[in-house]
């Protein structure tokens, strides 16, 4: 089968190597469909990812079908349509005791600290395989990993349902976790970014309430939006000082803001506000397996829009050109596929 490797920063090379095999009693062979390019593939593209050693095979965000399954697998079929989970977990220490695998102190995450899907066949544990139903494109397949980030950050705080939300930040996840937050019955939703590119993208999947907050006041958007209300609900996807600063500055007391952008560099928090506002500070980092099944039912019932996110797609043999097209569109584009 063909396989891409990474094997420095900027450099992939294309391989023959043998099929995978002979499969485990739980385990699940799967034909790879379709592969995303997020943000995080491309800081190791440039050699800025601290905790991705070379060589790597990429690809964590993907859709396939099953090919084959082990002899204990019930359930999943040759021939459905699905996708996995990519963590690799040790199952013993506390937070895997407690349920909180996203967070295992030994977590490993294929694509990066362990090797990704970026070839022809690839095996999973049953236990980690989502089938989605054929009305499912397989664009559609390959972004329900993003989409479950989306889902379980937007489960992290108390209640969303009949909250103002505001979500700095338009990117693909910020864009999912507006979505998300919609989806799970909050009131008013506003995106804020920096780029009239991804705002506009959020606008066509639905997102009604955006701003640029590089021309337009962060404070009076909140105001036109929300009125007297206010928002109680922020989630930062953009990792930057000034998204936290305006969110803790303008959110109502009491208030909780979740944090699942990557911070290049540690912001400064002012605790005396914090505590005084009684706010919340939550970390979101990945998902759940019951986060992977929310997002698979949002993306099948419509609630998540995906199709406007799709900004290109490369074949297989091009997956270099597909990271120097990201390059060439300075944040212009959303969602690169890989079609494998």
């Amino acid at each position: 089968m063909k396989q891409a490797i990474m094997v420095s920063p900027g450099k992939i090379e294309f391989r023959k190597v043998n099929d995978p095999g002979p499969l485990k009693e739980n385990e699940v062979l799967l034909r790879i469909r379709k592969i995303g390019i997020c943000g995080s593939d491309i800081h190791v593209y440039h050699g800025e990812h601290p905790a991705t050693p070379y060589p790597v095979v990429q690809g964590h965000e993907y859709s396939a079908t099953v090919e084959a399954v082990g002899e204990k697998v019930t359930g999943i079929m040759p021939g459905m349509r699905a996708t996995a989970r990519p963590q690799i977990v040790c199952g013993k220490c506390g937070p895997c005791r407690k349920g909180q695998y996203n967070v295992c102190q030994e977590l490993k995450v294929e694509g990066f600290q362990a090797p990704g899907c970026a070839q022809d066949l690839f095996i999973v544990d049953k236990d980690k395989v989502i089938a989605f139903p054929d009305t499912m494109t397989f664009e559609q397949g390959a972004l329900i990993e993003p989409a479950a980030v989306g889902a379980h950050s937007t489960s992290r705080v108390t209640d969303i349902k009949g909250k103002n939300v505001v979500v700095s930040g338009a990117g693909t996840i910020g864009n999912l976790v507006a979505q998300a937050a919609k989806g799970r019955g909050a009131r008013k939703v506003l995106i804020t970014d920096i780029s009239d590119y991804r705002l506009d993208i959020a606008k066509r999947c639905g997102i009604e309430h955006t701003v640029n907050v590089s021309e337009n006041s962060f404070e009076s958007a909140v105001t036109s939006v929300f009125g007297e209300e206010g928002f109680q609900v922020g989630f930062d996807a953009a990792g930057v000082q000034s998204s936290i600063d305006v969110l803790m500055k303008n959110i109502e007391k009491g208030g909780e803001i979740v944090i699942l952008g990557v911070y290049s560099e540690k912001p400064v928090i002012n605790m005396h506000y914090l505590m005084e506002h009684e706010l919340k500070i939550i970390g979101s980092l990945m998902y759940r397996h019951e986060d992977y099944e929310e997002a698979m039912e949002m993306l099948s019932s419509g609630k998540i829009s995906t199709e406007p996110l799709i900004t290109r797609s490369y074949p297989f043999e091009q997956y270099d050109e597909a990271y120097k097209y990201i390059d060439s569109q300075k944040g212009k584009s959303m969602k690169v596929m890989i079609d494998v």
